[in-house]
């Protein structure tokens, strides 16, 4: 089976990786394991200076795979897995790693802009986090680094999205391009890093990384033991459920 995404490493030293997995991509169990093992090889290689990810389709990426997880409740260990190795493979990345992102940016899409070092948004692109309304858990820890903890606590109960503009005013994100503008934006931002000093900015990274408040990773596991928590309510089934037949929950 092809991998829900392509990759190339220009000669700039910029690597570009691609999530494409119609319709939204929303990549199911291998789909977020083969991810997090591409990102962080990427990072390990030395002609790779920064990455640049983004997608094509409808929006950036819609999470994991709702219907698989819906067919095989026993899979969500493994997929937790797969959210938390990919996520790390960004934040703790040797080199920054740029997100670019498009229409619908949700769950996991959340969870590699809030691990990202820089995050670029079209003027149509849309964040939000409808964990609760999925019967699931996990991401807060992603979507409060890029937003203020009151307003990640909106966003995470209400299941509401933020516009690109309104994350750009709330120092979300870095900037907020026209679509068309929205590849060479990013690119062009990562070649500016990549013609500095790459062991520079390789201990630049480390270091920024070490200085911020709190371990990532840490409260992002702490939030997937909720997530099996929500699984074993009969609420978390009903939601699952209702989103697969486009029908609303019933509780």
């Amino acid at each position: 089976m092809a991998e829900p995404f392509t990759t190339e490493i220009h000669p700039d030293g910029v690597a570009e990786l691609v999530l494409d997995c119609p319709p939204v991509n929303a990549l199911n169990n291998a789909g977020w394991h083969a991810l997090a093992t591409t990102i962080a090889a990427l990072g390990e290689q030395p002609e790779v200076r920064v990455i640049v990810i983004r997608a094509e389709g409808k929006g950036f990426c819609a999470g994991v795979d709702i219907k698989e997880l819906a067919a095989d409740q026993g899979l969500i260990v493994s997929v937790n897995a797969g959210n938390y190795a990919t996520f790390k493979a960004v934040h703790l990345n040797p080199v920054p790693v740029i997100a670019a992102v498009h229409g619908f940016v949700l769950g996991g899409g959340i969870g590699i802009c809030g691990a990202a070092d820089i995050v670029v948004a079209a003027e149509d692109a849309r964040f939000g986090l409808p964990e609760v309304d999925r019967g699931a858990m996990g991401g807060a820890a992603h979507l409060q680094r890029m937003f203020g903890v009151q307003k990640t606590r909106y966003l995470f109960f209400t299941g509401e999205m933020i516009g690109a503009a309104e994350a750009l005013r709330l120092g979300a994100i870095e900037r907020v391009v026209p679509r068309a503008d929205l590849r060479e934006t990013a690119l062009g931002i990562a070649r500016k890093i990549a013609a500095k000093s790459p062991a520079m900015i390789r201990i630049a990274k480390e270091a920024l990384t070490g200085v911020e408040d709190g371990d990532l990773e840490a409260k992002y596991r702490w939030e997937q033991g909720f997530t099996l928590q929500a699984y074993m309510s009969p609420d978390s089934a009903e939601s699952r459920s209702a989103f697969v037949a486009k029908r609303d929950a019933k509780f």
